[in-house]
């Protein structure tokens, strides 16, 4: 990947090899012209197992932000998401994105926790337009990843963080994103450490 790459938030499908469904949400380096996606997700992860097995996926990019949130803390139900298979990767496509690429591995190494995964685009489309730039959308997308790293960082800090963002919602959100923090913060407030390192 070349120094212009950026990470490009958006929701991730796999498919295990035994036909399941996970959807989740990726932040991928990309490159401007999206011939190749670098993910490093950790190896205790739905989709590293899929795409480990299958060597494939679909991203999709999205203004949905409430299905990032949901993806976030693992709330997201595959069957309630309308969803099309995928072209020319053992996939499904979710219909109600913005755009997609269908993608397979070009090199993965697993040797560290963080998998480095290298996939290139082999079919990609546009399904509608992209709504916009969204201030209450980008703080509902910045506290769902804050949601994945409570094991890094604990409550106190999130919700600390969670109020300043809670401003942008107020000022700018419509009824999802009001939605989609408080299913985060519900998940921050009943999160257990305990649980989750066993």
């Amino acid at each position: 990947m070349s120094k212009h790459t950026v990470i490009l938030e958006g929701i991730m499908s796999t498919v295990s090899s035994e036909g399941q469904t996970n959807i989740a949400p990726m932040g991928p380096m990309v490159e401007p012209g999206f011939d190749r996606f670098e993910f490093r997700p950790f190896q205790s992860s739905t989709t590293y197992r899929n795409i480990k097995a299958t060597g494939v996926g679909v991203f999709h990019v999205t203004d949905d932000a409430l299905l990032i949130a949901r993806g976030a803390i693992g709330t997201i139900n595959p069957a309630d998401i309308p969803v099309k298979p995928a072209a020319h990767v053992a996939g499904v496509v979710l219909t109600e994105a913005c755009r997609y690429y269908e993608l397979q591995v070009e090199t993965l190494d697993d040797s560290q926790e963080r998998t480095h995964i290298v996939m290139r685009t082999v079919d990609r489309q546009t399904l509608r337009d992209f709504f916009g730039f969204h201030r209450a959308r980008h703080a509902v997308i910045e506290a769902a990843i804050l949601a994945t790293r409570l094991h890094l960082t604990g409550k106190s800090h999130v919700l600390a963080t969670y109020k300043s963002l809670q401003i942008m919602v107020d000022k700018t959100g419509s009824d999802p994103e009001h939605q989609a923090m408080q299913e985060l913060r519900d998940y921050v407030e009943r999160y257990d450490y305990d649980e989750h390192a066993s």
